[in-house]
């Protein structure tokens, strides 16, 4: 018998350790196949809510917010990169010049749930960002990104030159930050259940097996 499992990702698109912990869940998911069965949903995170909207310089953006000199930001850079190689995440924070503000992305992400495409978008964006270095609050590249990933072009650029799903993930933000999501990924199962960071691949399995187990 499958067992169903909700999980709940909470996380933003130019957060590194959400890619690596999206790729551990997955391989934890491709591990309990046949045996759980996830039904995942992507919830709006900004770590940058106040990015203006030509973005700011990377280092200098991290230096700022956690105390960083460049040397740690770089260091930082490689064992993030060393961790995604290991999960199968190709980062190359060479081309990740700078920050941007996801709230657009967001606001594309959440259509794309009510689309049955929301996987496939997540993953087109956090390739763009942290791969191949582009801008996700850019409304060319997003709406390429939306017609890469099996969404109507027209529909997201209609969307972007709108307000649409503005409130409803304003809403969804709200929400977790009044259930003391303060980080992420922060990774909810079953509503009860949180695990945070990018954990490995056997952290994430195990906690599907014992939520499984519990029923």
């Amino acid at each position: 018998m499958v067992t169903r499992i909700k999980i709940d990702f909470v996380s933003d698109v130019s957060c590194p350790w959400c890619a690596v912990g999206l790729s551990s869940l997955e391989q934890a998911l491709s591990r309990v196949e046949g045996e759980i069965e996830a039904e995942l949903h992507f919830q709006p995170f900004e770590l940058n809510p106040d990015m203006p909207p030509e973005g700011q310089d990377t280092v200098e953006r991290l230096s700022r917010k956690y105390g960083m000199t460049p040397e740690q930001v770089r260091h930082n850079g490689e064992a993030i990169t060393a961790r995604g190689r290991e999960v199968g995440f190709t980062f190359n924070m060479d081309k990740r010049t700078h920050t941007y503000n996801t709230f657009d992305a967001h606001r594309l992400l959440h259509w794309a749930g009510l689309e049955g495409r929301q996987l496939a978008l997540k993953h087109a964006l956090l390739k763009a960002y942290f791969t191949d270095g582009e801008n996700p609050s850019d409304h060319e590249t997003l709406t390429r990104l939306c017609r890469e990933s099996g969404l109507d072009p027209d529909r997201a650029r209609e969307i972007l030159d709108s307000d649409e799903y503005s409130a409803e993930v304003r809403a969804r933000e709200r929400f977790y930050t009044q259930q003391g999501i303060h980080s992420v990924p922060s990774i909810i199962l079953n509503d009860r259940h949180l695990i945070q960071g990018g954990q490995a691949p056997e952290t994430f399995e195990q906690a599907l097996r014992q939520v499984a187990d519990a029923g």
